[in-house]
Order: C-alpha cells, then structure tokens, then sequence
C-alpha cells in the first residue's frame, strides 16, 4: 500500500537508535512563512479550515516545505482542536484572528453534555493523513498529532486563546470534579483520535500541551500530566510490525522534566528554556529528547542561525555514549516557527544541523 521508507533517521533518533545525523523538523514547518503556503490557502478561500478539511490541500502543504528543505519528517496539517470542534463546540478562525468556539463549556450542564465525538466527523483528518502518506512516497515519515487534554481544556472552557487563563483556572480550583470530567472526555477522544490517525498511516503521533505550563506544580500533576498520561497509555504503539513513537512536549514544562520522562512517551519536547545537555543528563537513557532553539533565533542572519544550531547540538553532545548505547536527538524549535521567519535563514538552519550533527559523529570527535 505504501512506499518503503527511504529516509528513517528521525523515527531511528525517537528510538534512540543510531542515525548518521541528527534529523531536524520544525514545528509549524507548513505555514504562513511559506509563499506557496499563501497561494494555496487564497485557492481555499483563504479559510484556515478550508484548507484543513480538503484532503487535498492538506497534502499540499504538508508537503511544500519538504520540496523546499531536507527536512527528515512530515507534520500532518491540521489544528489542535479539531477534536472540540467535533464535540460541537463551534469552531471559527476569524480573519486575522486566533481560534473561536462558538459554545465554550462553562457550566454544569454543558460539562454533563460533553462526549467522546464520534470520529467520522474527523473522517477528512484520517483521509489527509492516508493521502499524505501516499504523496510522501516514503521519502521522509509522517507525524500525526493532537492537542493535550488540558490544552483542549483550556480553549473549550475559555472559548478561544486567553492572557491569564482566568475562566479555566477557576474552574480548576472552584470546581475541580468539572474539569476532570472535561479532561476525562478528552483523555479519551485525544486517545481515540490518535489511534485513528496511526490507522490511517501516521508513523509517529505527537501531542501538544501547549499551555501545561501555566499551571502550578501540583495542578500540572493532577489536571495536565496524569492525563496526558492516559492517553500515551492507551496509544497504540506498534502498525505493521513497525513502532510507532510518541513525542510529548509540555511548553514551560522544563520544571517537570523528570516527571514527563516517565510519562510512558518515547520523545520529550523541550522548549528554549532548557539547557539540552542538562536535560540529556536528568532523562539518562529513558527518553528521546526534541528541541529546541528559540524560533526568534530564526530572524538574526544566516551566519548567527548556523552559530545557534552548532551551540543546541553540543550542548547536547555526541549520541552515542561511551558503552555504545545511543540518545536520541531530534533537533526542533523551542515552539512552532513565526510567520515572518526569512526562508534562507530556515535553510541555514537545516544545513547547519546536518552538517555539524554528522561532524560530532565522526572518529576524531565522537569520543569527546
């Protein structure tokens, strides 16, 4: 059904399995920073949704920044809260604007109303990621991916993106049995939905709890990590006799590095707040690790683009460890790359990461 694949490297590093280089991706690789990513989206209607539910399009751009980089994985194009707009909620992105729900959940009985949304309504995510599978054609493997349940959590009961979180946290602490039973049903959709997606042909799933670092400690425990937990553990791991891994990243989670590690995932996402090689040290031989340069790093020159990624890969250090096991590196931004990001500074950027990462592994150095 599907080409074999011809470039592994970035599903061998989640394993932490020897790799000639460390693969680089970049979250938000498929967006507006892209010229031909803007002409597609103007032939959708210049609709974000428009372009995420045709099946098609979607192909599209997944693909435009590998025909543009050496990137070593694709990301399906899509949006976090798919799921919640599945549920009901209402989902809209207005010109200009971030996402809206049109029914946010805020009460006792839009809580009691919440369910797990039946997946043929996400019927053009599973189609767009077989169809990107077959348009990769095994060049590169295909990440698939879903919001955390709390980060879903926070948009649903906020109703859009928030400053201080302020309707979601009081019902964290006013109502704490109302928000498990938002997290519950999400643990269970995000679970679902991912599955679905390694069905469908995603060789990785990915999940994002883009916002479980505006919590305490304490509250990250119990209404972001335990849950994201859940649905890690009951992730299908295996399709066609081939792992599948599974990447968390907690933005702000550097706090939690430990506790994530042994989350059940197979990589930890770092932002640009966390010093690679400490990580590498605190997770020992438990985790993968991706990250994590600061996006801003890609608006300086070309030269300081290339000085930055040299500086993240030694920080971290030659893979493979003096007794012949390997860690396992996948370079990435500390957050998902910003629209007006220069195109030759992304290049610079990837060429940097190849050809360092293969240089801290040749004889002379691998050793150090």
């Amino acid at each position: 059904m599907t080409a074999p694949l011809q470039n592994d490297t970035f599903l061998r590093a989640c394993l932490r399995q020897p790799t000639d280089y460390t693969p680089v991706w970049l979250m938000r690789q498929a967006g507006r920073y892209l010229p031909e990513y803007k002409a597609t989206r103007v032939k959708a209607g210049n609709s974000f949704m428009g372009l995420a539910t045709n099946v098609a399009y979607a192909t599209e751009v997944t693909l435009q920044p590998l025909d543009r980089y050496a990137i070593d994985a694709a990301i399906l194009f899509s949006d976090i809260l798919t799921v919640p707009d599945a549920m009901g909620l209402g989902l809209s992105f207005g010109a200009g604007e971030g996402p809206r729900f049109a029914h946010p959940v805020r009460d006792e009985a839009a809580v009691k109303a919440l369910a797990v949304p039946d997946l043929n309504k996400l019927r053009y995510v599973f189609d767009a990621v077989t169809s990107i599978r077959k348009a990769l054609n095994g060049r590169v493997p295909l990440i698939g991916f879903s919001g955390s349940p709390w980060t879903l959590a926070c948009y649903m009961v906020e109703g859009g993106g928030s400053d201080d979180y302020r309707l979601v946290k009081t019902m964290l602490y006013s109502r704490p049995d109302l928000m498990h039973r938002i997290l519950e049903v999400n643990a269970a959709a995000v679970s679902a939905y991912l599955n679905a997606q390694i069905d469908a042909g995603a060789q990785a799933v990915m999940v994002f709890d883009s916002w479980g670092g505006v919590l305490a400690d304490g509250a990250f425990q119990r209404f972001s990590l335990d849950y994201t937990r859940r649905v890690v553990a009951a992730l299908q791991r295996e399709k066609d006799g081939k792992r599948v891994p599974c990447i968390v990243f907690t933005k702000g989670g550097g706090p939690w590095l430990d506790e994530l590690a042994d989350c059940g995932a197979d990589v930890i996402g770092l932002d640009w707040t966390v010093n690679l090689g400490q990580a590498r040290a605190r997770v020992g031989d438990r985790v993968a690790l991706q990250g994590n340069l600061d996006p801003a790093v890609l608006f300086a020159t070309p030269e300081v683009v290339a000085r930055e990624a040299i500086a993240a890969l030694d920080s971290f250090g030659p893979p493979q460890r003096s007794d012949g096991t390997w860690d396992g590196h996948v370079f990435n931004l500390g957050h998902g790359i910003n629209q007006h990001t220069p195109l030759e500074n992304v290049a610079a950027l990837v060429d940097a990461v190849h050809s360092h990462s293969r240089a801290l592994r040749s004889p002379h150095t691998a050793s150090g």
